[in-house]
């Protein structure tokens, strides 16, 4: 399935694609969708376009949420992970200083690059995700006091913590971490344990699997529990013919791990993805997004940099896990600040949190190596990451198949104040469906999260909602729109 934000490609990916035929369209299996949320971020559910496109949206910057100003952080301290739990939002990230990486000659008046220190696991708490706070933990001493958030050493810590959502978890394991030691040829991966999320240990002396892949776990390497597939899913970096890439491995009991498979980018460039920042989608779960660091080591922006390099961060979703649609466009650049034009910089962490009623955010490490580091946050639309575009003159969708249950079908959508979107209803075969067609189809317009469709009422009944009828039945959704944005749908 084609994607791309420039309106050019989208017209010559639209030349290409099978145009809308009069002719009934061949079988085939249905997507059973249910009453989950379904994205258009992968393109899955489409069959055909004309003249639209799957359009990246990059996020707001939204401010940075804390600098990295206190003495046991530093000039490259970054992000690893946020998640909920509860009433609360969680991060962890690394504080660390490395001055042999400053680029003496940009620094401001009075600045000053703090010495080197130990690499320390931190780690800051929010009620929103807006306000962040760094709490005082008491648990490792820097310079002579305890009143800091540091958890660890981070060479001793437990590594990437991850909320563990697996049904029976006990509760002294609630919390666990993805620990990852290279070595030649290869690395180790350990689990931690915490019934806190503070407070941590091993869960075993031996490591739970190790991978002969080359440089191995020579990064943030994640495992989550993945709801969807009933399995722990761990994706690390390793190297391929010189290339920075992502590989996964799955388990069920965090012992006994399937072979160790590169991810799949499809027809994209080869490019260095330094970090992964995969996730499953909270609002979608079987849905799984990724934000990974591209960097590109043979650019430089400063001639006095000491190490060359430049990054921004990227987008790419997957249902199965393995086959990622991948955009090539950036998804954060590292925009007008200087100080973003650097290696390394521009890291979203693991993790998409809830914001807002109509607000998603995710985080990003900003202005590596230099002393006024900070972590930023960037806010989308719910469910915007991408969505299903045409602008003018009008363009078409077609999805495959699909099973629903429920009576209602809801849209997050806008428009232009001239623009709209109109739905017709087919069957698998792509016949229109009385009562459903593109003509009896209602003028959608306007900006809505959630907002149902309402098709009007059958002539000589007295049926309300009569796309329940329909429930249980392979059906296909025909959307042509006119300057509008469609991201997500759910039957309800």
């Amino acid at each position: 399935m084609p994607f791309r934000a420039s309106a050019l490609v989208a017209l010559l990916a639209a030349l290409t694609l099978q145009a809308f035929a009069a002719a009934e369209r061949p079988a085939r299996a249905p997507f059973e969708i249910g009453s989950r949320l379904e994205l258009f971020a992968d393109g899955a559910l489409l069959d055909s376009l004309r003249r639209a496109c799957l359009e990246l949206h990059r996020p707001a910057a939204a401010g940075a949420i804390f600098k990295f100003d206190r003495p046991w952080e530093g000039n490259t301290s970054w992000n690893l992970t946020a998640f909920q739990d509860g009433d609360r939002f969680r991060m962890y990230y690394v504080g660390r200083s490395a001055p042999d990486y400053v680029r003496t000659s940009g620094l401001r008046p009075g600045e000053q690059v703090l010495p080197k220190h130990p690499d320390f696991l931190c780690y800051a708490e929010s009620r929103d995700g807006i306000v962040w706070t760094r709490p005082s933990l008491g648990l490792v001493e820097f310079q002579g006091s305890k009143d800091n958030n540091i958890v660890s050493v981070a060479a001793d810590g437990p590594g990437v913590p991850f909320l563990d959502g697996r049904p029976g978890t006990p509760a002294a394991e609630r919390y666990k971490g993805a620990r990852a030691k290279g070595k030649a040829g290869g690395g180790d991966m350990f689990i931690t344990v915490s019934a806190d999320g503070i407070h941590w240990k091993k869960w075993r002396d031996a490591p739970v699997f190790s991978s002969s892949l080359p440089n191995a776990f020579d990064s943030v390497n994640l495992i989550f529990w993945s709801e969807h597939e009933g399995q722990y899913v761990c994706y690390f970096r390793f190297m391929t013919e010189g290339v920075r890439s992502i590989a996964r491995t799955c388990s069920r009991d965090l012992i006994h791990w399937s072979d160790q498979a590169p991810l799949d980018f499809g027809d994209t460039p080869v490019e260095h993805f330094y970090t992964n920042g995969a996730t499953p989608y909270f609002r979608a779960p079987h849905l799984y997004v990724a934000f990974p660091k591209r960097f590109s080591p043979w650019r430089k922006y400063h001639d006095d940099m000491p190490s060359p390099g430049v990054s921004d961060a990227v987008f790419m979703a997957t249902r199965d896990g393995l086959h990622w649609t991948r955009y090539v466009e950036a998804f954060i650049r590292p925009g007008r600040d200087e100080r973003n034009w650097v290696h390394r910089t521009t890291h979203v962490s693991s993790g998409v949190l809830p914001t807002g009623p109509d607000e998603i955010s995710v985080y990003a490490s900003r202005n590596y190596t230099y002393p006024s580091a900070y972590m930023e946050r960037f806010k989308l639309r719910t469910d915007g990451f991408v969505s299903l575009h045409a602008g003018h003159p009008e363009g078409e969708a077609l999805t495959h198949p699909l099973v629903f249950r429920g009576e209602n079908l809801l849209l997050n959508y806008e428009t232009s104040a001239g623009g709209s979107i109109r739905i017709e209803v087919q069957d698998a075969a792509g016949r229109p469906l009385p009562g459903f067609t593109l003509e009896e189809s209602p003028m959608i317009f306007g900006d809505s999260i959630d907002a149902p469709v309402r098709w009007p009422r059958p002539a000589g009944t007295t049926d309300r909602d009569p796309l329940r009828r329909l429930a249980g039945t392979p059906v296909r959704l025909r959307f042509v729109l006119h300057d509008a944005d469609l991201y997500s749908l759910r039957f309800k």
